[in-house]
């Protein structure tokens, strides 16, 4: 992820020992989705950049991309997730190129390691924290000034989002034959009529 996987101290990012969260989080719902202006507001970032990481591949919608005029994008609680820590880190004045290091790094791992990682950074570069001794090394060699728990941004997101609607995939299937339904029966009408 950044210049470092590995503590100083030399033991692996992934051992037991240290892990800083290890709360059991709930399964998600891999048919549960929100649409952009839901994924937005949770985390807390403007339509335009939401728009524009989209395009760029940035941070993708998992559950539905947009497909033409009309269509609506419909993201994951993980999408929404790292949206939100996207946010943290440009806060921060770690630069866009940096974040797609460390997004594409999120990316290769599951949900429940999500929640068990630090993200640490100094302006410049993301470290990836999996103990609390590699958030000390980091902090105690200057290279760790920002963190970013990324359990607690979890639990940020699913407070937000308990209070903001909820797409189901197979629910949006049926309204928008549905839709299709009256519209075509618009349009018979009209040229009938």
């Amino acid at each position: 992820m950044g210049p470092t996987n590995e503590a100083k101290s030399g033991r692996p990012a992934g051992s037991a020992q240290g892990v800083l969260f290890d709360d059991d989080l709930p399964k998600l719902d891999a048919t549960a989705g929100y649409r952009g202006p839901t994924a937005q507001r949770a985390a807390g970032i403007t339509y335009r950049q939401l728009d524009y990481w989209a395009r760029t591949g940035l941070v993708e919608p998992s559950i539905r991309g947009a497909a033409g005029s009309g269509s609506q994008r419909l993201y994951g609680f993980r999408d929404v997730l790292v949206l939100k820590v996207v946010k943290r880190l440009l806060d921060t004045g770690v630069s866009l190129q940096q974040i797609r290091v460390a997004v594409e790094h999120l990316r290769e791992r599951g949900v429940d390691d999500l929640a068990q990682i630090t993200l640490m950074s100094d302006g410049a570069s993301v470290y990836e924290c999996t103990s609390t001794d590699e958030v000390i090394d980091l902090v105690q060699g200057g290279q760790g000034v920002f963190g970013i728990a990324v359990g607690r941004v979890w639990r940020e997101v699913e407070g937000e989002l308990a209070h903001l609607p909820t797409e189901h995939l197979e629910d949006e299937t049926d309204a928008v034959e549905h839709e299709g339904d009256q519209l075509a029966q618009r349009r018979r009408a009209r040229r009938t009529g």
